[in-house]
C-alpha cells in the first residue's frame, strides 16, 4: 500500500470534512500518499483527482459539507463506468480507497473491491440508517439543528396557541424524528416504521388540551409525506389553527458537533489503519463507544429496527 484515495458519495453529512482530515493525516503519518477524488464516483470515472497533504485539510474539521464535493453517479452503476473507474485508479497508482457515504456508496465500494481496488467504507449519513453501526457521522449535528429550529417554531406556536406540524428528514428511517421529537417535547411523533394513525394524533392533542395545554408540536418524518394534509386534518378536527413547516436541507448543513467531529476522526483513523494492512471490503462501525469493522456484504444485508421502547416512552411522557 503506497497511495490511497478518498471520496465522498451520496448525500453530504456534517463531519465528512473531519473524516477526510483524519484520513489524510493518518495516511501521511504512515508514509502513504493521498489523492482526493472530487464529486464521488463521477470523479473516479472522470479522473478528477487532487493531491492532498497535511495543509490541504487545515481548518476543515469545523466545516459542514464536503470540500471534495459529492454526487450520485448513475454512470458508475454500468460496467463501462466501473471499468473506467478502475482504470483511473491504476493509472494514478491508487492502491485503496476510503469511501464515505451510505448504503449506496458501500455498494459501489463492494464493486470496486471485487475488481481489485481495496476499499474501506465510513458511514456518513444524517439518517443513521446503516444497520451495521449504532452511529453514523452527521446524525448528531442534524438532530441538534432540527431541535434548534423546532424550538424557534415552538415560540410562535406558544404565542398564538397553535399547533405546528414539522417535517424532519428521514425518508425510510424515523431516527431523526423520534429523537428530536422527544427532545422538543412533541405531542405526537410520526415515523415511517409505524403506520400513520391520525386518530391517535387527534386524540392525543384533545386529551392534552383538557389538561390546560394550548400549543402543540407534531413531528413528522419525511417518509410519511402529506404534511399539508396532516396539518389540514388536525385543524379541521380540533379547531386549533395548525401550521406546517418543512425543515428540509437545513438539517444537512452547519458546523458539525463535537460528537460528529470526534467519531469522524476515530473512523477515519481506523479506515486507514485497515488499508495499510491490506484489508479490503470492510465498513467502519461503532457499537456503544467502540470502533470496529464489519464485512461490507454482511453490513449491506443487515436490517436496522427503530427502538420501540423509545417510541413507547415518547408516547407516555407526551401528556
Amino acid at each position: 500500500m503506497k497511495n490511497i484515495g478518498i471520496l465522498t458519495s451520496g448525500g453530504d453529512a456534517p463531519g465528512m470534512n473531519a473524516a477526510i482530515r483524519s484520513v489524510v493525516r493518518t495516511a501521511i503519518s504512515l508514509g502513504l500518499g493521498v489523492k482526493g477524488v472530487r464529486k464521488g464516483y463521477n470523479g473516479l470515472i472522470d479522473g478528477d483527482f487532487i493531491d492532498l497533504d497535511a495543509r490541504s485539510v487545515s481548518d476543515i474539521i469545523n466545516r459542514g459539507g464536503t470540500f471534495l464535493y459529492t454526487a450520485r453517479s448513475p454512470k458508475f452503476k454500468t460496467e463501462e463506468g466501473m471499468a473506467r473507474a478502475v482504470e483511473n485508479c491504476k493509472k494514478n497508482n491508487i492502491d485503496g480507497i476510503v469511501v464515505m457515504g451510505g448504503d449506496g456508496s458501500f455498494r459501489g465500494a463492494l464493486d470496486l473491491s471485487e475488481r481489485g481496488i481495496k476499499c474501506i467504507g465510513i458511514p456518513c449519513t444524517i439518517d443513521n440508517d446503516i444497520a451495521a453501526t449504532d452511529y453514523t457521522i452527521g446524525f448528531d449535528t442534524a438532530m441538534n439543528t432540527a431541535v434548534e429550529m423546532i424550538d424557534r417554531i415552538r415560540d410562535t406556536a406558544q404565542s398564538h396557541d397553535r399547533c405546528s406540524v414539522v417535517e424532519v428528514m428521514g425518508r425510510h428511517a424515523g431516527y431523526i424524528a423520534l429523537n428530536t421529537g422527544i427532545a422538543v417535547g412533541a405531542t405526537a411523533i410520526l415515523v415511517p416504521e409505524a403506520p400513520l394513525d391520525m386518530d391517535y394524533v387527534i386524540n392525543k392533542i384533545l386529551e392534552t388540551q383538557k389538561t390546560g395545554k394550548q400549543h402543540f408540536i407534531v413531528i413528522v418524518a419525511e417518509g410519511i409525506g402529506g404534511i399539508a394534509d396532516i396539518s389540514k386534518e388536525i385543524e379541521e378536527r380540533t379547531g386549533i389553527v395548525t401550521k406546517a413547516t418543512v425543515l428540509g436541507h437545513v438539517q444537512r448543513g452547519g458546523n458539525p458537533t463535537l460528537r460528529d467531529r470526534l467519531v469522524a476522526t476515530q473512523m477515519g483513523y481506523a479506515a486507514v489503519q485497515l488499508l495499510n494492512k491490506g484489508v479490503t471490503n470492510r465498513v467502519i462501525c461503532m457499537k456503544g463507544e467502540k470502533i470496529y469493522d464489519e464485512d461490507i456484504v454482511a453490513a449491506l444485508q443487515m436490517k436496522k429496527s427503530i427502538d420501540c421502547d423509545l417510541i413507547k416512552m415518547a408516547e407516555d411522557v407526551a401528556i
